[in-house]
């Protein structure tokens, strides 16, 4: 079998040598890909998101919000108007991602500890940019306020008290800049290569079907090791090109490994020998490239928004959680977040590393399954 193993590794690396389309999906396009989402989320977050305020008080609490939302690096001042309906045009023209709007008499409204009535509008069509510049603005006008109430009214207003003031501290755990390098390059890439995987791993079995080729894949090997060694080696390919990745954010981004490196080699590993296995059972149980290719598409494109890291599984549909629970990419996402970023003990992260290791053995047995059928029916 070991001999056999090997003769596929070293047929499968002639195919590729040969095939320049099939060597191109496996070295220039993974390549392409990591340089592109590299280059994406370099920056981390978003900054100098513009906005307008809509100041029709005048007042020096409206002073006070301009200084502090210009002083937020989130956040860049586009204009300020009197006008809502040219800040409303400068909103659909998406030149503005949302404003702030001061309503004349507010300071007078907030001393007399009545609602200010000042408002923020945002573009949430956006997803993302509506979270952060929302937060962005309501911050600053919150500290605005604070500072308007407390330094420029009250001190004024009332004699020196010393009385002690609440403090309540926020910490935003694992990822506290909000960075979306951290957040989603480590599920963007293992979501594109997996289904570049795919793909690849189709297109050799299906070829193998095409060109009437099967006697000869299977010459000398057992049926496990020429199945084995075909999906083994575009496993090890895109193992090889996610960790270079990896050790581009770690060593040279500087996002440290919380947990264990290891844990998450290895749960890479069985991640891809899943999908690997089943674009093998797809092509073997179908015959059909065009069938298996969409197949393919509909299951594994569809793993970041099922596996509840963009969208949260809370209270979602049956339909959508039983998704969420039959493809591998949801195991490997919560145990990449334990060990990543959380630094969770090993122990925790067993359960999706056994799931993982039970997709590839169902997947493989599948596979497996249907090239006996195949072989026999030859006969």
């Amino acid at each position: 079998m070991r001999c056999g193993f090997c003769a596929g590794i070293n047929r499968e690396l002639r195919y590729l040598m040969r095939e320049r389309w099939d060597l191109c999906l496996v070295t220039i396009v993974p390549a392409f890909i990591l340089i592109l989402f590299t280059c994406m989320f370099a920056q981390g977050k978003p900054e100098h998101l513009p906005i307008a305020i809509i100041d029709q008080d005048h007042s020096r609490l409206s002073h006070s919000i301009y200084a502090h939302a210009a002083l937020n690096h989130t956040l860049k001042i586009h204009s300020v108007s009197i006008q809502s309906h040219e800040v409303e045009k400068l909103l659909n023209e998406n030149k503005i991602w949302g404003y702030i709007h001061i309503p004349n008499g507010a300071e007078q409204r907030l001393v007399k500890a009545q609602d200010a009535e000042i408002s923020i509008a945002f573009n949430q069509s956006y997803f993302s940019i509506g979270n952060t510049i929302s937060s962005a603005m309501l911050l600053s006008s919150l500290q605005a306020i604070a500072k308007f109430s407390g330094k420029q009214y009250l001190a004024n207003a009332l004699p020196a008290l010393d009385a002690p003031t609440p403090n309540i501290k926020i910490s935003p755990l694992y990822n506290p800049q909000l960075n979306y390098e951290l957040y989603l390059e480590p599920y963007m890439i293992p979501a594109i290569l997996h289904l570049l995987l795919c793909c690849c791993v189709a297109f050799a079995v299906g070829q193998e079907l095409k060109r009437h080729t099967l006697q000869d894949w299977l010459k000398d090997k057992s049926f496990i090791a020429a199945l084995v060694s075909k999906n083994l080696l575009y496993v090890a390919i895109f193992c090889a090109w996610t960790w270079v990745w990896m050790l581009w954010l770690v060593e040279f981004r500087g996002w440290f490994i919380a947990g264990s490196l290891w844990m998450i080699m290895l749960g890479q590993i069985l991640f891809y020998s899943a999908y690997a296995f089943l674009s093998s059972a797809v092509v073997l149980a179908t015959r059909d490239l065009t069938k298996s290719f969409g197949l393919l598409a509909v299951y594994g494109g569809s793993s970041l928004s099922f596996a509840g890291v963009t969208l949260p599984l809370n209270n979602a549909p049956i339909f959508t959680q039983f998704w969420a629970n039959i493809i591998p990419f949801t195991p490997y996402a919560k145990l990449q977040t334990e060990q990543w970023v959380i630094g969770s003990p090993i122990s925790i992260s067993l359960q999706p590393l056994m799931i993982l290791a039970l997709y590839v053995l169902v997947y493989g047995a599948i596979a497996l399954l249907f090239l006996k059928k195949i072989r026999q029916g030859a006969h």
